[in-house]
């Protein structure tokens, strides 16, 4: 065994330098709002019938074995003690009126946005066969939903006062849409911002695994309740689902899920925040990816289409939540 140091031939190969490493890339990727974009495929994903099936086979069964196996057990122990058994019976009448009573509520729920539905196909229609008839219908039909609202009584008196103004059908879903939904587009509005804003700041501060995703998907199922509720279409928890799943079936089919570079330069800095922090950055796409959802779901809940009054934009409404949450680049 030989003393001495140890010599390895690197043979033609050039010689270690820092002016010979590579550039580092002065781009890094992109935020991509993970969040938002696990919240609404959750969202968006429909089972197979297979598995339909099968859970509804498990709950069917399940619901027949709990049935017998309280009814079996009243029945004993009104033999074993006849007073606590009546106290037994009459908790699981209650119960079972309880759950009728949330059926109902759901019923309920998805009727309400059936009509919503209903109201604003037929403003599409007198509105592209410019029949004033059909115009006023969906005019009264507009004022009986927003009778019992506080907030529309101002509107409603504005509105008699200049409902024979109107000639044709447009010029009268126009009076009505602005009279009647521009303060109900103001307090939407109010509900996607919040919503936004809190995403963002969940994504942005809270560095938990899976954690940001939960919020996302909490927070917009609240958001799309709360803008059903604002327009008349106040719905329960399936309902919840039913219209968050299509939002984001919406959402999907104009291609609105993709998120560029031209939109986070354009809301609070978030260019030059995804560099300087890359969970900044994050937050702000799904602040801004909140806010798409939202402007979709208020889109699908009003019950007349936009006609004079203005789109809302995603930047405006990332903007406006976000104001002062994060600092900008240029600061």
């Amino acid at each position: 065994m030989s003393k001495g140091p140890l010599l390895i031939d690197l043979g033609d190969e050039e010689e270690a330098a820092p002016d010979r490493a590579p550039p580092v890339p002065d781009e890094a990727a992109p935020p991509e709002g993970r969040a938002m974009r696990a919240a609404m495929a959750g969202l968006a994903r429909r089972p197979s019938w297979l598995a339909r099936a099968f859970w509804a086979l498990a709950l069917a069964l399940l619901g027949v074995v709990v049935s017998v196996a309280a009814w079996d057990f009243a029945v004993a122990l009104m033999e074993r003690a006849p007073l606590l058994g009546r106290a037994v019976t009459a908790l699981g009448a209650l119960l079972l009126v309880v759950a009728v009573l949330i059926a109902l509520r759901e019923a309920a729920g998805f009727a309400r946005l059936g009509r919503l539905d209903r109201l604003r196909a037929g403003a599409e229609a007198a509105q592209a066969g410019d029949d004033l008839d059909a115009a006023r219908e969906v005019v009264a039909r507009l004022r009986k939903l927003c009778a019992a609202r506080p907030e529309a009584a101002w509107g409603l008196a504005r509105l008699d006062e200049r409902a024979g103004e109107p000639v044709d059908a447009e010029a009268l879903l126009a009076l009505a849409e602005a009279e009647l939904l521009v303060p109900l587009d103001t307090a939407a509005l109010r509900e996607v911002e919040a919503a936004a804003r809190q995403v963002a700041t969940v994504s942005a501060l809270v560095p938990l695994a899976l954690a940001d995703v939960v919020a996302a998907m909490v927070a917009n199922l609240r958001m799309i309740r709360a803008v059903a509720t604002i327009y008349g279409g106040r719905t329960g928890t399936l309902g919840s689902w039913r219209l968050a799943r299509a939002v984001v079936a919406h959402l999907v089919a104009t291609g609105a899920v993709a998120v560029g570079d031209d939109m986070i330069g354009s809301v609070a800095g978030g260019g030059v925040l995804s560099k300087l922090s890359r969970r900044f950055g994050e937050g702000v796409v799904n602040g801004a990816l909140t806010a798409r959802v939202g402007l979709a779901a208020m889109e699908l809940c009003r019950p007349l289409p936009r006609i004079a009054v203005a789109r809302p934009t995603v930047g405006g409404v990332v903007r406006r939540a976000l104001a002062g949450l994060f600092a900008r680049g240029e600061g």
